[in-house]
C-alpha cells in the first residue's frame, strides 16, 4: 500500500512540473502587455515603465523567470499582482470565502439532489418518474449555466423581484436580518451551479447502478429472498458507488477555484471572477497562482479516491450507514466486517 501511494506521487511531481512550464510558457508568450495601463497614462514616462518593467523581473528570459517563479511558490510566495501591487496571496484569501460560500453550497445542494434522483431514476426505469427525471437532467446539463441564470434574472429578479441579481460583496452579516438578504442574494447562483452539477452527477449514478442491477450477485440476492432496501443498500451501491466518489472527488477543486461563469453572471467576487478579471488584465501572477493551485487540487483529489478501498477505517469513524452507501471496507482490530 505504502509503496503504490509512492509510486502515484512519484508519477505526480513531474506531472505537476510539466503542468507549471506549459501554463507558465503560455502566459509568457501570449499576446498583451503587462504594463498596457501605463502605456495610456501620459504621465508615466518610457524610461519609468521600463524601470516598472524591469522591478517585475519582465525585462528576463522565460526561463530565468520561471525558475524563479517555482523557487518562490515553492517557499510559499506567490508573487505580487502586477495591477494592485497587493500579494496575490491575499487576494485569493480575500475572495474563497465568498467561492467557499456559493460554489461549496451549490456542490453540497447538487450532491443531495442527485443521489436520491439517480437511485430512484434507476431502480424504476422507463417509469414516468425516471423519464420525467432523465428529461430534465438532459435539459439541465444542455443548458449552460450563463443561459440558465440570465433566465433565473429575468424571471426572479426582474419580472418577479424575489432576489436581487447582483451580488452585494459589501454586505457583512452582522444579524439576522442581514443573514437573510445573504441567503437571498445567494440562491439563484447556488440553484444555477446546483441544477447544473445535479443533472450530471444524477446521469452517472443512474448509469452506474444499472451496470450492477443485472449482475449475477444482484440476483443472487433476491434469490435468497433479502428486500429490495437490503439488496440496494447492502450490495449495489456498494459497487455502484466506486466510481460515483472518483468523480466527486474529481469535482470537489472546482469548490475552491470557483465557477467562472456563473460568479460573472452574478458578479460574485469570487476567486473565478478575480481570475477572468487577471486574464483581462494580464495579471500573470494572479493568472498562474490559481490555475496551478487548481491543477495540484486536481492531482492530489485524483490520488485520493484510488486507493480509499484499500485503507483500514476503524467502524468507530465513521456511522454505519457510510459503509452501507459505499465500498469502504470497516476495520475492527484484525476482524473486517463486510
Amino acid at each position: 500500500m505504502t509503496r503504490y501511494l509512492i509510486n502515484r506521487l512519484l508519477v505526480s511531481i513531474p506531472t505537476l512540473i510539466a503542468i507549471s512550464i506549459v501554463v507558465f510558457g503560455i502566459l509568457a508568450l501570449a499576446p498583451g502587455d503587462p504594463m498596457g495601463e501605463f502605456a495610456t497614462n501620459p504621465s508615466i514616462t518610457p524610461e519609468v515603465r521600463e524601470n516598472i518593467r524591469r522591478s517585475l523581473g519582465l525585462d528576463q528570459p522565460i526561463p530565468i523567470r520561471y525558475i524563479k517563479w517555482a523557487w518562490s511558490f515553492i517557499q510559499g510566495d506567490m508573487g505580487y499582482s502586477f495591477t494592485s501591487r497587493s500579494p496575490v496571496s491575499d487576494l485569493m484569501l480575500q475572495r474563497l470565502p465568498t467561492t467557499l460560500w456559493v460554489v461549496g453550497s451549490a456542490y453540497i445542494f447538487a450532491v443531495l439532489l442527485a443521489f436520491p434522483l439517480g437511485i430512484i431514476s434507476a431502480l424504476k426505469r422507463y417509469s414516468i418518474f425516471d423519464n420525467i427525471v432523465t428529461t430534465l437532467a438532459f435539459l439541465g446539463f444542455s443548458l449552460p449555466t450563463f443561459f440558465t441564470g440570465l433566465l433565473f434574472i429575468i424571471l426572479f429578479s426582474v419580472q418577479l423581484n424575489w432576489f436581487p441579481f447582483i451580488y452585494d460583496s459589501t454586505l457583512k452579516v452582522t444579524d439576522w436580518n442581514s443573514f437573510v438578504i445573504q441567503v437571498k442574494q445567494s440562491i439563484m447562483p447556488i440553484v444555477v451551479l446546483g441544477l447544473f452539477q445535479a443533472a450530471v452527477l444524477m446521469r452517472f449514478i443512474r448509469s452506474s447502478i444499472l451496470e450492477q442491477l443485472n449482475q449475477d450477485y444482484v440476483r443472487t440476492a433476491y434469490a435468497k429472498g433479502l428486500h429490495q432496501f437490503v439488496v440496494v443498500n447492502r450490495h449495489i451501491l456498494r459497487n455502484a458507488l466506486i466510481p460515483v466518489v472518483t468523480l466527486v472527488a474529481l469535482d470537489i477543486p472546482t469548490v475552491f477555484t470557483g465557477a467562472l461563469i456563473t460568479e460573472q453572471v452574478f458578479r460574485v467576487p469570487g476567486i473565478g471572477a478575480l481570475l477572468i478579471d487577471s486574464i483581462y488584465r494580464n495579471d500573470t501572477p494572479v493568472v498562474m497562482a490559481i490555475t496551478f493551485i487548481y491543477a495540484i487540487l486536481i492531482v492530489v483529489f485524483n490520488l485520493l479516491p484510488t486507493p480509499y478501498s484499500l485503507l483500514p477505517i476503524p467502524c468507530s469513524l465513521f456511522p454505519t450507514m457510510l459503509f452501507e452507501l459505499s465500498d469502504l471496507e470497516c476495520h475492527k482490530g484484525d476482524q473486517r466486517l463486510d
